[in-house]
């Protein structure tokens, strides 16, 4: 998939999406998206971790993959390294995020996972956490990451509210992104329209799994809050609208949900982004519904790869011919992208 300018030279490489074709044992966009979660192998993969300081004063932790033949205290200019982003109460340990890194590390690509704040095992100091829109620790670790690396290319590849950073961050930085080639898998492109999705059936369930864990690191900060929210309406809040106006919002500078999902939502940036990109979304991703996807936004774009899939549920695409052997669509597919703009094209 090659797209070009009008009369202009191309702006990406040669690239074809492979198909995806659901496994065939796995069917419906639930089935995809929990077997995804529980079919990803999280074993095998060991890490480096590293504390870095923000200058806010808090901090994020850096798990840096260790793999065969591509030590970290030897990376020569032109050798690309990739930031990994996940999801929504996920971590570098989940299990999407060593399968993408697996894949990057078989095609040459060190990676690195940021860990959002207080996801990496560990509470935060300040009294905040992360949310869909903050893209300033990605910047912050990407500036870190260019000096460290003097030379090498920098791609991103982000899942779900990662991807959603991800975009928003390219976006804004436009042709000064100095990462050189993205992806992003099953993002929230419209985090209002996903709110309304998750309070109805099978949303209720996904809801009440990640509140849950939302809610308990809210009781662990403790005093650390202070009086920055009502704490009430926080430890009450039974869907994501009324956790983000209780809490995500007065905590990061929003007046309230509303303002908080229409400054922070992805759809809005696509058409700014000037960096090679693939996006790897299923129409039938049950947390967001499919006229909230930014196609013609994509479409028009001549830095995007459109990857939108009829199938594959949320961070799903689980293929494969039997249970015991899945395979993993999304993950080999962001990583071949990454691999034929850093490596096969020069960073370009």
């Amino acid at each position: 998939m090659n797209k070009r300018d009008p009369g202009g030279p191309p702006r990406l490489p040669d690239f074809e999406l492979r198909p995806f074709r659901p496994a065939g044992w796995l069917r419906g966009p639930h089935a995809q998206t929990l077997g995804g979660r529980y079919l990803r192998h999280r074993g095998g993969l060991a890490f480096r971790r590293e504390r870095v300081a923000t200058p806010d004063g808090d901090f994020v932790e850096l798990d840096f993959a260790l793999l065969p033949r591509l030590p970290w205290n030897d990376v020569t200019p032109g050798e690309p390294v990739a930031v990994v982003l996940h999801g929504l109460e996920g971590s570098a340990r989940s299990g999407y995020v060593h399968q993408v890194l697996r894949e990057l590390g078989s095609r040459g690509i060190r990676g690195v996972a940021l860990n959002f704040r207080s996801c990496g095992g560990e509470m935060n100091q300040l009294p905040r956490f992360y949310h869909s829109g903050d893209t300033g620790d990605l910047a912050f670790v990407l500036d870190l990451l260019g000096k460290r690396f003097r030379g090498s290319p920098l791609g991103a590849v982000g899942f779900s509210l990662g991807g959603n950073v991800l975009l928003k961050y390219l976006g804004e930085q436009g042709e000064a992104a100095p990462v050189r080639a993205a992806a992003a898998v099953s993002v929230p492109f419209d985090l209002a329209a996903g709110a309304r999705r998750m309070e109805r059936g099978m949303g209720r369930v996904y809801t009440g799994f990640f509140l849950r864990s939302l809610r308990a690191k809210f009781l662990a900060k403790g005093e650390r809050m202070g009086d920055a929210c009502d704490a009430a309406r926080v430890l009450a809040a039974r869907t994501f609208r009324e956790f983000d106006d209780a809490a995500t919002a007065p905590l990061h500078g929003f007046r309230d949900a509303e303002h908080y999902y229409a400054e922070s939502s992805s759809a809005g940036f696509v058409h700014a982004i000037r960096v090679p990109t693939l996006l790897l979304h299923s129409l039938d991703d049950p947390f967001l519904p499919p006229d909230a996807v930014p196609r013609d936004a994509a479409r028009e774009n001549p830095f995007v790869v459109e990857g939108f899939t009829r199938h594959g549920g949320h961070v799903g695409f689980v293929g494969g011919g039997a249970p015991w052997a899945p395979e993993f669509w999304a993950e080999a597919e962001a990583a071949r992208f990454l691999h034929d703009v850093l490596v096969e094209a020069g960073g370009a």
